[in-house]
């Protein structure tokens, strides 16, 4: 019963499937050693599209040198152990030099079937091609179709998204109280967060051949990445402004206000122009009449300046991909 509840992921079950069309395909063509066409189909199923034709690509020239350098150490030194050693001892070095040593298995494969047929004549060599040709045509054909993620990169989005509301209502009631009961989780979690949205959606885009910088998803989360840095530096920034003025009020409902815009569609440029008419305010304001008071407005600067590079950040990918990636991530 238990044998029954388990779950097999798209890779596996197209490994599965790829494996057995190839062997079919091999005995249907009448090849010889037709359970290797299986065994390079294996070896060329990856996780991403992109990461397959990478695979399938440095295989084939693997398989190409190996054959070669297979064929001239037989012709000199026989179907012996000792012209395998060698024949290893040379490909390896050059497989490193043109970066295509993933292919080693499959060019071993490749060789061992003319070591154990002790022949290298026309139809062996085509024999081989017609093996290779089908375990990695058969892969790539099967990895083509690659679930979407997108719905968990939607889900990754709005954790992100909640985090950053949390720790900017957080800020806010800091600066409006000057004590919180708030455990800095958010803190902790997104950096991880981050990470892994990052990784899930270069994997999406390696599934769709297109170009990192120009996916949706992949600029979204770099672009929340590089602010999550500048949330890191606030944070001292507000821990240590315990002394109530009213400056600090305003920039706590500014961050208020902020907190309640926190979405994938880019409304930063009003939010700095809001910020440029506040700082104008408070610069009009009195002088400090206390030291404390002076260290406070000049930390409170220090954070407005932050606060602006975190603006500047979204506003950027906005103008940068007119709109799009805004208008794309939250349909």
């Amino acid at each position: 019963m238990r044998f029954l509840s388990l779950k097999i992921g798209y890779r596996t079950l197209k490994t599965a499937i790829g494996t057995a069309v190839s062997i079919l395909l091999a005995q249907q063509f009448d090849l010889m050693f037709p359970s290797s066409a299986g065994i390079i189909t294996i070896l060329c199923i990856q996780v991403t599209v992109k990461q397959s034709f990478r695979t399938v690509g440095n295989r084939i020239l693997a398989s190409l040198l190996g054959l070669g350098i297979g064929m001239a150490l037989f012709t000199l030194l026989g179907y012996s152990p000792l012209a395998i050693m060698l024949a290893i001892l040379i490909f390896l070095p050059l497989a490193v030099r043109f970066g295509i040593q993933e292919g080693f298995i499959t060019s071993m494969v490749v060789m061992f079937h003319l070591y154990s047929s002790q022949r290298m004549d026309a139809a062996l060599i085509a024999n081989e091609l017609a093996l290779l040709l089908i375990g990695v045509g058969v892969a790539l054909i099967v990895n083509l179709y690659m679930p979407s993620l997108d719905k968990e990169l939607k889900t990754m989005q709005g954790q992100v998204e909640m985090n950053f509301v949390r720790i900017l209502k957080e800020f806010a009631y800091y600066l409006r109280h000057g004590e919180s009961e708030w455990d800095g989780r958010e803190m902790i979690e997104t950096p991880g967060l981050l990470d892994k949205a990052v990784q899930l959606a270069s994997r999406s885009v390696d599934n769709r051949l297109g170009k990192r910088d120009e996916d949706p998803y992949h600029q979204y989360f770099a672009m929340r990445d590089k602010q999550f840095e500048l949330l890191e530096r606030m944070m001292p920034i507000v821990s240590t402004l315990d002394t109530q003025v009213p400056q600090g009020h305003q920039i706590a409902d500014f961050l208020e206000r902020l907190s309640d815009s926190v979405h994938p569609g880019n409304t930063a440029y009003r939010f700095l122009d809001q910020l440029r008419v506040m700082r104008h305010e408070i610069k009009e304001t009195g002088l400090p009449t206390s030291r404390e008071e002076f260290e406070t407005r000049a930390s409170l600067f220090i954070l407005l300046r932050e606060i602006e590079r975190y603006l500047f950040i979204k506003h950027e990918l906005g103008k940068n991909s007119d709109e799009k990636t805004g208008q794309a991530l939250a349909e």
